[in-house]
């Protein structure tokens, strides 16, 4: 006696890779109303379909399958992918840019939204400055030299500084005396990071400080106030204002430490200790 044919539980017993089997779904589940997409079990079957077809796409760019099965169930509720020829291909192009997004979201440190315009996806993905295999004294200018101005004597155009340990020093002492004066060592590491590795891409500290004195989004993601980030940009970088040229307000921090001033000499200067205790994130939001 011929055995009852047993339905495969898979995609493929149910049709779902053929387009007009899934065509005829997603209408149905659409005229249904939303609520049938939590109760219908063809709706979990497909979905379930979805994160094993996508599996391969998404452990590729680092995620979880559900996670394109996900980005599957946006895009197959859209009258598009009902209207296609293929709905499979739209669907399937759908997970394919969302993963690109996800992955470049992951690697920029941003949203996927923004990961998705060219504007931010040109960019390399977020490293730490720690991080770099070559000191940035090879090949950056601005640990070397004052960019903003020189001295009469001329005594800032020769200084050099060989190898990494006097720059990641310098990063570790001015974190510590931001620390020192009130600032959160997050908070404090974390904005320090982010100032040295413009610096880096930039081909001066007056450049450096400009970009970052106009970038909201970094300012956003580090969670300071406008005021505290522009003073932190002049402790740090130096204050591009012309009659403080060759001063150690004009020079920076990172410069300061960089020539040869310890940091027990940038504890005992009065004017930045100041400085950086008003830049304290705490202490500008509690300002009226």
């Amino acid at each position: 006696m011929p055995q009852p044919h047993t339905p495969r539980r898979d995609g493929r017993g149910r049709g779902f890779e053929n387009s007009e089997r899934l065509r005829e779904l997603l209408t149905r589940l659409n005229t249904a109303g939303p609520d049938a997409w939590r109760t219908d079990p063809d709706a979990a079957a497909l979905m379930r379909h979805a994160a094993d077809k996508y599996a391969a796409l998404a452990r590729k760019h680092g995620l979880d399958p559900w996670e394109a099965a996900t980005a599957a169930f946006e895009a197959m509720r859209t009258p598009s992918v009902r209207r296609a020829d293929d709905p499979w291909a739209v669907i399937t192009r759908a997970v394919q840019i969302t993963c690109i997004a996800e992955d470049r979201a992951n690697g920029l440190l941003c949203s996927v939204h923004q990961a998705r315009r060219p504007r931010y996806s040109s960019f390399h993905d977020a490293e730490r400055f720690s991080d770099r295999e070559n000191p940035l004294t090879d090949y950056h200018p601005a640990f070397r030299a004052d960019p903003f101005a020189h001295d009469d004597d001329g005594a800032d155009d020769e200084v050099e500084v060989s190898g990494s340990t006097g720059v990641e020093s310098a990063v570790e002492d001015t974190i510590a005396l931001l620390c020192w004066y009130g600032w959160e060592p997050e908070v404090a590491r974390a904005a320090v990071e982010c100032i040295c590795a413009r610096l880096a891409e930039s081909v001066s500290r007056a450049g450096a400080y400009e970009s970052l004195r106009r970038d909201r989004h970094a300012r956003a993601l580090l969670d300071i106030p406008a005021p505290s980030w522009y003073r932190l940009l002049r402790i740090i970088l130096g204050a591009p204002d012309v009659h403080l040229a060759g001063t150690n307000a004009g020079r920076g921090v990172l410069l300061r430490l960089l020539i040869g001033d310890s940091l027990r000499h940038l504890f005992n200067d009065a004017d930045l200790k100041v400085a950086i205790t008003i830049a304290a994130p705490g202490v500008m939001r509690g300002r009226p």
